[in-house]
């Protein structure tokens, strides 16, 4: 597999947690590319009104990590939607939205400079909330959409668990806001790979051994992920950032899958999405 593209569509990194080690070891098993998404840090943008500061320090550790291991590392950058209830606890609602609206807007300018490839991972949070929190965050993810859109980049989308219906709901958002269904990517998402299950929305399909089976019995339209934490105190969470290579390149010694499905779902899929090379 040395020749084969492996991208992990969502990981995270941390200084307090493996950092430069994690995506040497992700080298080691076969990765060649990682879309980081940087942690956000509440207290700080409630000190600095501004999500600027946190981008910055992801811009900055994702660059050592990519100068000390020799892997590509894209950025995605954006407002965390569960920032929205700890920040309203702490400043108030209005000062919250202004600040998240900043932030869509901190992330754009980042995308169009080409600092970053995709605005994300935003949306709403995956837990039930009060109705002002679910009105508010739907409205803060549809401006990120609208940013998007004019940035020529894609959204990633943090919500709770992707269904058929709820994903026509967004696929019906982004469509009054003049943005390409495609360029809606779900984070996390199960094996929603049929147009009848997806509407449209990209799928970035969490990479447990199963869920990647059925992606590929299912089509190749579809990108993987660990979501990988780098969180000391929670070793290999969401998923290890291994998982990808190794579960790729056992399907390919069993022949499930051959090597033009891996650079489909790698390569040539992160490329039309993104907009990027991957060579």
């Amino acid at each position: 597999m040395s020749e084969l593209v492996i991208f992990d569509n969502h990981i995270h990194l941390s200084y307090r947690g493996r950092h430069v080690e994690a995506v040497k070891e992700f080298k080691k098993y076969g990765g060649t590319h990682l879309n980081f998404c940087p942690y956000t840090d509440v207290r700080r943008i409630a000190r600095e009104k501004s999500y600027m500061g946190c981008y910055e320090e992801g811009i900055k550790l994702a660059k050592e990590a990519e100068e000390k291991s020799g892997i590509k590392i894209f950025l995605t950058l954006g407002p965390y939607p569960v920032d929205y209830l700890k920040l309203r606890e702490t400043i108030g609602r209005e000062e919250t939205l202004q600040i998240m609206r900043r932030g869509m807007e901190e992330a754009a300018e980042l995308c169009k400079e080409g600092v970053a490839i995709a605005i994300g991972e935003i949306g709403r949070p995956h837990f039930k909330v009060d109705e002002e929190a679910w009105n508010d965050s739907n409205e803060i993810m549809k401006y990120g959409m609208e940013l998007a859109k004019e940035a020529g980049v894609p959204v990633i989308l943090h919500m709770e668990k992707a269904t058929p219906e709820n994903m026509k709901e967004i696929a019906e958002m982004a469509r009054k806001v003049g943005l390409k269904e495609e360029k809606v990517i779900k984070h996390y998402s199960p094996p929603l790979i049929k147009p009848e299950e997806n509407y449209g929305i990209f799928p970035s399909v969490i990479a447990k051994e199963e869920n990647i089976r059925e992606a590929f019995k299912k089509g190749r339209r579809f990108m993987l992920e660990t979501d990988f934490l780098d969180d000391l105190k929670r070793p290999g969470a969401v998923l290890d950032i291994r998982t990808i290579p190794k579960k790729l390149r056992k399907l390919l010694q069993q022949e499930e899958i051959g090597e033009e499905d891996i650079m489909v779902i790698n390569k040539d899929n992160p490329e039309k999405i993104y907009g990027i090379s991957l060579d």
